[in-house]
């Protein structure tokens, strides 16, 4: 779909270069720059999804709440001395 956005503004840039109305001339160059800011966010966007993270991969409230308590008692057992709980 971005490079359909790409080829909808050559082309209305093509139309703008040919036509000899002012008025549709205007109008195709404003098509031409809206496809263009279309296809640009577009591949933005593209990057950006590619590059996201896995959101199963996030750690819900209640599982880090308990990593949190295993840690702290961890340190509560090492600074006593004592071994640490098993997992």
């Amino acid at each position: 779909m971005v490079w359909l956005y790409l080829l909808l503004a050559l082309a209305a840039f093509a139309v703008a270069l040919k036509t000899t109305s002012i008025a549709l001339a205007v109008v195709c160059l404003l098509a031409a720059l809206g496809f263009l800011v279309a296809c640009v966010l577009g591949l933005l966007a593209r990057r950006i999804g590619s590059q996201s993270r896995d959101e199963s991969l996030i750690l819900d409230p209640a599982e880090l709440h308990r990593l949190r308590e295993q840690a702290q008692a961890r340190r509560a057992a090492a600074a006593d001395g004592g071994e640490p709980p098993a997992a």
